[in-house]
């Protein structure tokens, strides 16, 4: 898991870094939760799915978004962030310019960022929303969504309200040629305390049906 420094818009930024021994593996880029409410690359949710990724033989970059770690520059309300994200995808897809499938994930306000650069970004193949803040943030962008993927929340979350996040799901859903798994995971709050078992059950059951080539780990 190597530490990484790239450029991003606004100065340095810093990453870890799994290469995939295989060659043209897939891709896959996470993003973390609020910088102003403690969120980073080390974030456990943003850890276990880039652990996730790597054991099933993709290239992963988690990284800091400025001003989070010893990633420069401020927190600029989404619009610094996504341009952080956009930077860290360029980044990714140099170290892997044939990589055969490109996914995306994040937690919370990275899966805002997330869901955002994948409608800038048609390479992106598939996407992992984990508690969207459909509650606090505008997702009107979502039209049409160009990707399949999949949306987990917890039913008893109190920073995001289910109802928000099952609008969210059903108007994402009723597009064509899109998919969405939509699962809400019961007792379950906004930051899955007694609960990263449960989530880690349902990325890899979404994995296992979703990749349908084999990847060398």
């Amino acid at each position: 898991m190597p530490e990484v420094i790239f450029n991003g818009p606004d100065g340095r930024l810093e990453g870890r870094y799994h290469h995939a021994k295989q060659a043209n593996a897939p891709i896959a880029l996470l993003l973390h939760p609020h910088p102003q409410h403690g969120g980073t690359m080390n974030n456990r949710v943003i850890y276990a799915m880039y652990q996730t990724f790597v054991r099933r033989g993709f290239s992963t970059l988690r990284f800091n978004f400025r001003g989070v770690g010893r990633s420069q520059g401020i927190f600029d309300s989404g619009q610094g962030e996504l341009s952080d994200a956009a930077s860290a995808l360029d980044w990714l897809q140099t170290h892997n310019a044939n990589a055969r499938d490109c996914w995306i994930g994040g937690f919370s306000f990275g899966a805002w960022i997330a869901m955002q650069l994948m409608m800038r970004r048609p390479e992106i193949s598939g996407f992992i929303a984990i508690s969207p803040p459909a509650s606090g943030q505008d997702f009107s962008f979502l039209a049409p969504c160009p990707a399949s993927g999949m949306i987990v929340h917890g039913s008893v979350d109190t920073v995001v309200p289910l109802a928000a996040v099952d609008k969210l799901a059903q108007k994402v859903s009723s597009q064509k040629n899109i998919t969405i798994d939509y699962r809400v995971i019961e007792g379950c709050d906004h930051f899955f305390t007694d609960y990263m078992d449960v989530l880690n059950g349902h990325v890899e059951d979404y994995l296992d049906k979703s990749l349908t080539e084999p990847v060398e780990t």
